[in-house]
């Protein structure tokens, strides 16, 4: 039988962070920063989850016209949502100016399984054949009519890959500025909380994890 020191270890090596680097990138009309795990034990791990974040930077650049139009000036970071229980949960914004009454910031974000490297799709959480999109639609459109925000397109549904993270034991659901609301509106943020969804949420999940 394992001496309950054992499993406390365990159990607090489970609940420990990874190490986050800053990679700062400085040029002409850019200013860059962006996050890389370290120190990792599993070298594949680390690299995959890396190279994931650097594709998705990239990714954001060329949607923003850079470097392809010489007049955009773009400032990008990120912030950290989760990063505990083997998950790691974080935003990149990229905000590109190219002239005009002002520029657009978007926010794309990734989570990832820090034991196996791979990056979630919103499908992903949920249970094998589980109606995560009508579930999530309802609470979502629930909320719009509560903060009666006046928007631009009928709210019908969320896209099966909607942008989301994971902060602390809830899944934040958003929408990307003028998606469905008006540009001073910015990003929609819908919090939901995991109790709500536990009967869809597949357990082996990063937000399987969040629940217990």
């Amino acid at each position: 039988m394992r001496d309950t020191r054992d499993m406390d270890q365990d159990l607090e090596l489970e609940h420990q962070p990874v190490s986050i680097q800053t990679y700062k990138v400085l040029k002409s009309k850019l200013n860059l920063l962006y996050p890389a795990v370290i120190h990792m034990n599993a070298p594949l791990v680390q690299h995959q989850i890396n190279t994931t974040i650097v594709d998705a930077v990239n990714k954001q650049l060329h949607d923003q016209g850079f470097p392809q139009n010489p007049e955009t000036d773009v400032t990008a970071y990120y912030e950290i949502k989760t990063n505990e229980r083997r998950v790691l949960s974080l935003s990149l914004l990229n905000y590109a100016f190219s002239g005009g009454a002002h520029g657009l910031t978007i926010q794309n974000s990734l989570t990832f399984s820090t034991e196996t490297g791979k990056s979630y799709t919103l499908k992903e959480l949920f249970k094998p054949g589980s109606d995560y999109m009508a579930k999530l639609s309802a609470i979502i459109a629930a909320e719009l009519k509560l903060r009666d925000i006046p928007l631009l397109v009928d709210f019908k549904s969320i896209r099966p890959d909607q942008d989301f993270y994971i902060a602390d034991k809830s899944l934040v659901v958003y929408f990307q500025v003028y998606e469905l609301a008006a540009y001073v509106y910015g990003f929609l943020y819908f919090p939901i909380s995991v109790y709500a969804l536990q009967d869809i949420i597949a357990e082996d999940g990063p937000l399987g994890k969040m629940m217990y």
